[in-house]
């Protein structure tokens, strides 16, 4: 996705030296020989942008610092997320979660086969949480249609269901899901694989 449709976070030259634990003049060196790409502010300060941080530290075989990892962790590079479940009280709670969990997010929401084909095609979410078992709508087939439709835009699936775990886990992820996730949900359990599923799919 482009820059612009992420929530990015930018550093100075200072936040850069205090991750990577050197002087603030190592990372201005860093800057100033073409080593770690950086814009200049109006008043002459370099900021670097973090997808640039972490192609500076893998290109130089360094080790991410768990301070960066958690910033990460929190970037997303979707702004819309379709949550479809059948379940009103479930679906709600996990509005309520994402919402809390990661800010300045567009949630919507769908409760049957009518509902996700209108939110999926209007709106174009780059992240959905798929109950598998919504009545009435095949899910397996919802989840390959959603990957091969090129209008989509490939977006990461998340797949939920309270059925058999490994006999849905393994059959959902051939149908193109990105992960799978049993009921109960546990929501830590949640921020990790949609973290790690959004940096895999940026390459970070």
């Amino acid at each position: 996705m482009a820059r612009t449709d992420k929530k990015v976070r930018i550093f100075s030259a200072l936040e850069v030296a205090n991750i990577c634990g050197v002087v603030n003049q190592t990372a201005i060196n860093w800057i100033k020989n073409g080593y770690l790409k950086a814009f200049t502010t109006p008043g002459g300060q370099y900021r670097v942008y973090s997808e640039d941080l972490v192609e500076f530290l893998h290109s130089r075989g360094m080790r991410m610092p768990e301070e960066l990892e958690k910033i990460l962790e929190k970037q997303m590079s979707i702004q819309t997320i379709a949550i479809i479940d059948d379940d009103h009280d479930f679906n709600d709670l996990l509005k309520q979660y994402i919402e809390k969990e990661y800010e300045n997010r567009t949630i919507l929401q769908a409760f049957d086969g009518f509902d996700a084909g209108r939110v999926l095609a209007e709106s174009k979410p780059g992240l959905i949480l798929l109950d598998i078992d919504l009545p009435g709508v095949d899910g397996h087939k919802l989840c390959r249609t959603v990957k091969a439709d090129a209008g989509l835009q490939n977006p990461i699936v998340i797949a939920i269901s309270g059925l058999d775990a490994a006999k849905e886990r393994e059959s959902i992820l051939a149908d193109g899901a990105d992960a799978f996730i049993a009921k109960p949900v546990k929501f830590d359990e949640l921020s990790r694989v949609i973290n790690e599923a959004v940096k895999k799919r940026s390459g970070a």
